[in-house]
């Protein structure tokens, strides 16, 4: 019994790893609704905060009751990687919620025009070379990075800030092989950082669509979950509410979705050759693979460097901070004590008494 138990895990296991990657990585999370997401809110991009920082743009997030808005920010990327962005996408009668994620070429992310370089399908807002990001500064708020250039983006998709595919209104965008391809390839998830600004985006109730009505008053941010001095929404299109839960149709399943027929139209089992561009890691050249590598080690240092200053930065600062404020508490005494000096009556000055030095008598 024991061993025909083992047989069948160990058959389990070797299926799941011969299941394409396109398959596994565009099944959605569990998470469907009924009614679409607002429309994305229009805001302006704050300015990038140093080298290795790409773009990710904001999107609606699904929590308990109501859509929330998970705002745009610059995230300090892995080295080497690009960021598809999430989108929602009908099927089955609802909107389903397909993450994003970090890979060496961007994927589909539903045609959704984004802004900032992702204008429906790619990005356009750079691109890695030898462990260096470069920035197209028509699309990037850029000025304190070191590599830049300028590339005019012409967009082909109607720019109507519709936030999801397929279904009445969404967009009609369909994979490309290249975008196949890149969703076959080995990639990440979010990061840490990105996870944390979720949850913070989630935990802040003026983010709810219900209470800003599309426009939230915190769009983007320069730094994951840094809401302080950011970026509002400068208009929103018209906002329909999420109606309120039905005890005989419940709006929101907990069920895994699959991905849209027409998303991936090959059966999941079939291996069709990719249009896209070749892997150069399956026939490296040991001196450029030698190179890369040490570009990508430099990077991460820089990175890693970047991450001390920033903590170092936060800890004086939070220093300052607390010396303010002890300084605060000692103002009030100090004004008390002189205070109490100056009432106090002043005594006339005694002069003492000399005696008279008694002369020494001659013995």
């Amino acid at each position: 019994m024991r061993t025909a138990w083992l047989i069948g895990f160990v058959l389990t296991a070797i299926l799941v790893l011969l299941t394409p990657a396109q398959s596994r990585a565009q099944v959605a999370v569990g998470i469907s609704v009924e009614i679409g997401p607002p429309a994305l809110p229009v805001y302006d991009q704050p300015i990038c905060p140093g080298d290795g920082y790409i773009w990710t743009p904001g999107y609606w997030a699904y929590g308990d009751d109501d859509y929330y808005w998970v705002p745009g920010t610059w995230v300090l990327a892995p080295v080497g990687l690009l960021w598809t962005p999430g989108y929602w996408a009908w099927q089955d009668g609802s909107y389903a919620w397909y993450p994003g994620y970090w890979g060496p070429q961007v994927g589909f992310y539903g045609g959704i025009f984004y802004g900032y370089g992702y204008v429906g399908t790619g990005y356009e807002g750079g691109y890695w070379n030898n462990g260096a990001f470069y920035y197209n500064r028509s699309v990037n708020n850029v000025t304190n990075v070191t590599n830049v250039y300028n590339k005019t983006v012409v967009n082909n998709v109607t720019v109507n800030n519709v936030s999801y595919n397929g279904g009445p209104g969404g967009t009609a965008a369909r994979p490309t092989p290249a975008e196949l391809a890149a969703a076959r390839a080995p990639h990440s998830s979010a990061t840490p950082d990105q996870m944390q600004h979720e949850r913070a985006a989630r935990a802040d109730r003026s983010q709810l669509a219900s209470v800003n009505h599309g426009k939230p008053g915190v769009a983007a941010t320069v730094r994951p979950a840094e809401f302080r001095g950011a970026v509002s929404a400068k208009a929103a299109a018209p906002y329909n509410p999420v109606p309120p839960k039905s005890t005989t149709s419940p709006e929101r399943t907990n069920r895994p979705g699959n991905p849209p027929t027409a998303t991936n139209p090959q059966p999941p089992n079939s291996r069709q050759p990719s249009s896209g561009p070749e892997n150069p890691s399956r026939s490296p050249n040991p001196q450029v693979e030698m190179k890369r590598q040490q570009d990508i080690q430099k990077q991460q240092q820089k990175q890693d460097e970047e991450r001390q200053r920033m903590e170092t930065q936060h800890q004086q600062e939070m220093q300052k901070q607390q010396q303010r404020g002890e300084e605060r508490q000692a103002q009030p005494q100090n004004r008390q004590q002189q205070g109490n000096e100056q009432q106090k009556p002043r005594q006339p000055e005694q002069k003492e008494k000399q005696k008279p030095e008694q002369e020494q008598k001659p013995q």
